[in-house]
């Protein structure tokens, strides 16, 4: 079975480094925002090319906490997308505010520029903006976007680690950008984590006390925080991983490229190539099937895992009939959802298994 993530296949080299990190945090005997924290922090930060990297319990808290550290609560209103995993929209919710779902581009599956200004009124605080898939796009034109309105721009970077467009790494273009470390990311690590970064020092400050309980100085809290730090050992693990980083992306591009050339079925289209091949890392690779369902049982049947990123919008989940939206409808997202599907995509793939997720795609005949 060629498997979605096969994280028991990684480099043996890879998990003695990690087992050598866990044992480096043991015999410190420091195990909660220690130095192991404070480097991370520091190197992904400047990786990202931002001055403050401020490690959290998730990638969640991270959205959550931008917003709160900029002021944002209950009657104001947040832009994002319901093509999006449920935490960007439940961060919002914890926040105190009330988002509003755009629709999104049929061609990337990222937010509607249009669908966006159609959301917009004086109650307007923030966008956060999804890097769905790992890809980033019209950076720019977001930021005058958000300028021209006097609005926050926050990029959720969950998917998009190292993903860069014309020299400048996804995460640093807004006020704050929020990164999840969770196992199945592109950076993850052996359970949950996640990082803020921002170049601002006022909501560098304000989020540094947020994540520990809302404590400036010991036993003083002039805010109600939360507990969310990122752990010693999480950091530790991925200060390790981040050195395979780089060439794990590259192979994650090097599938995508064999995808976007030898894929060449009429019943499956393509997402959009990227703008630059720098701004993709292919945390997912996405294909759309009116057959969707029939292709992955397809798949299955030949040895290939598939999974459906996201089959239910925001706006169609139990607990959010009733949240507010584009006054168009979010007709987009509602088709791409009934018609996407993720292949595997991973730097643990061999070029045999690509060339037998291949084969096996441009083989199905549908019903």
């Amino acid at each position: 079975m060629i498997l979605m993530n096969e994280f028991t296949a990684e480099p043996s080299e890879l998990k003695e480094q990690m087992l050598a990190a866990v044992n480096r945090v043991i015999q410190s005997g420091w195990y909660v925002l220690g130095k192991e924290v404070q480097n991370f922090e520091k190197t992904w930060a400047s990786t990202i090319g931002v001055e403050q990297g401020i490690g959290v319990a998730n990638g969640m808290d991270a959205v959550e906490i931008a917003l709160r550290s900029l002021g944002i609560g209950p009657g104001d209103e947040v832009i994002t997308t319901p093509m999006t995993a449920f935490a960007t929209t439940l961060a919002i919710l914890r926040s105190g505010a009330t988002p509003v779902l755009a629709d999104i581009d049929p061609d990337t599956a990222l937010i509607s520029l249009e669908s966006a200004t159609r959301c917009l009124n004086k109650r307007t605080k923030a966008i956060v903006l999804v890097h769905l898939y790992g890809q980033i796009r019209n950076l720019d034109q977001w930021v005058n976007f958000c300028n021209a309105n006097n609005i926050h721009l926050i990029e959720d970077c969950a998917q998009s680690h190292l993903a860069s467009l014309n020299g400048r790494r996804g995460g640093s273009f807004g006020i704050a950008g929020a990164f999840s470390f969770y196992p199945t990311k592109n950076l993850g690590t052996l359970g949950d984590g996640g990082m803020l970064v921002t170049s601002d020092a006022g909501i560098s400050e304000k989020a540094r006390s947020l994540r520990n309980y809302g404590q400036t100085i010991r036993y003083s809290h002039p805010y109600l925080g939360m507990n969310s730090r990122l752990d010693e050992i999480h950091a530790a693990i991925l200060l390790e991983r981040m050195g395979w980083l780089e060439g794990f992306t590259e192979r994650r591009r090097e599938i995508a490229k064999a995808y976007y050339k030898n894929i060449n079925n009429p019943l499956i289209s393509l997402m959009a190539m990227p703008q630059e091949e720098s701004a993709h890392v292919y945390h997912l690779f996405v294909v759309k099937c009116l057959q969707r369902d029939h292709l992955q049982r397809h798949l299955q049947k030949k040895g290939i895992q598939s999974y459906i990123h996201y089959p239910i919008p925001i706006h169609q989940q139990e607990s959010c009939l009733e949240i507010a939206r584009d006054p168009q409808g979010l007709a987009n997202s509602e088709i791409h959802a009934q018609r996407c599907l993720s292949l595997p995509c991973h730097p643990q793939m061999i070029d045999e298994d690509v060339a037998n997720v291949i084969s096996a795609v441009n083989s199905f005949t549908g019903m």
